[in-house]
């Protein structure tokens, strides 16, 4: 690895300060997990590498007016252990889970996954699933944008060399509600996933039927996406298992999955229509054991 300057920032003004005077080869360093390791085979290492892991401002979790505000440094381990996540999200514990080994979880930053772009990513389909927003700062301020809008293709984002990724905001209307996340991989741990699925919804208890429902499909398109076909048939639909499955089979239409040395397209295909299924599941399950707390 070819040596470079390391200069640290801190806290997020003086990590936009130093983006600005260092220029757009610039590389940002939070908790390395990715970034030392794709230094390690790349050709050109920038000769500048600015290291935000000390700043204070974008390490909290917390419920402001707008909603759950979790700052980009929040690493996997905080999720994790964080007692505001675990009661109202506990597929965000779930996706946190999986991501790499305890080092990794301790390290890794929610922020630094998101911005890697990757498809497989597991921390991005509950977000999706969940509506969350980013706060992107740069020099003509802050910008917010959903997270589904966020990814531009592979290990591409919207982000611009003189932006940094701030936050990530699951929007007050959202707080609590039920969701369910799955990733099937080819080994039980530190696994890229074949397919992995988050599903959120809301039931009218009155009349029984789903409302507001949310299928996010990861590593099975070019970045996460919704398979908004699949939500439009169970809006306002009783969610009889059968209701949950016709929805797996139309996400699987409405993905592009390829086919590699980890598995081909029809096996991803089969995985999108079990996994959906039994993620529509795990959230109305969810949602009946907050019924029952609730009565």
């Amino acid at each position: 690895m070819r040596a470079f300057e390391l200069v640290t920032a801190r806290d997020s003004r003086h990590a936009l300060a130093l983006l600005a005077e260092h220029g757009p080869s610039v590389k940002i360093l939070a908790g390395g997990t990715d970034l030392l390791v794709e230094f390690k085979s790349a050709p050109h290492v920038p000769q500048v590498i600015i290291d935000i892991s000390r700043a204070a401002d974008l390490k909290s979790i917390a419920v402001t007016d707008a909603g759950l505000s979790i700052g980009a440094l929040v690493t996997h381990t905080e999720i994790m252990r964080s007692p505001l996540i675990r009661e109202m999200f506990p597929a965000l514990v779930d996706a946190a889970h999986t991501i790499g080994a305890v080092q990794t979880r301790n390290l890794g930053t929610l922020g630094g996954n998101l911005v890697t772009g990757v498809p497989s990513m597991d921390s991005g389909p509950t977000l999706v699933a969940l509506d969350a927003l980013v706060t992107v700062a740069g020099p003509a301020g802050r910008r917010q944008l959903a997270l589904g809008e966020f990814f531009m293709g592979p290990r591409k984002t919207v982000l611009t060399p003189a932006e940094l990724l701030t936050e990530i905001v699951i929007p007050k209307k959202n707080l609590g509600k039920p969701t369910h996340f799955l990733k099937f991989g080819l080994r039980k741990g530190q696994a890229l996933a074949l397919v992995n699925v988050a599903a959120s919804l809301w039931v009218d208890w009155d009349k029984h039927v789903c409302v507001a429902p949310r299928i996010a499909l990861g590593a099975v398109a070019p970045t996460i996406i919704r398979a908004p076909q699949a939500e439009a048939y169970l809006e306002a639909r009783a969610l009889t298992p059968e209701a949950m499955a016709e929805a797996g089979r139309i996400a699987v239409g409405e993905a592009r999955p390829i086919g590699d040395f980890r598995a081909s397209a029809g096996y991803r295909r089969d995985l999108i229509a079990v996994l959906t299924k039994r993620a529509l599941e795990g959230a109305y399950a969810l949602a009946r054991a907050k019924r029952d707390r609730e009565t």
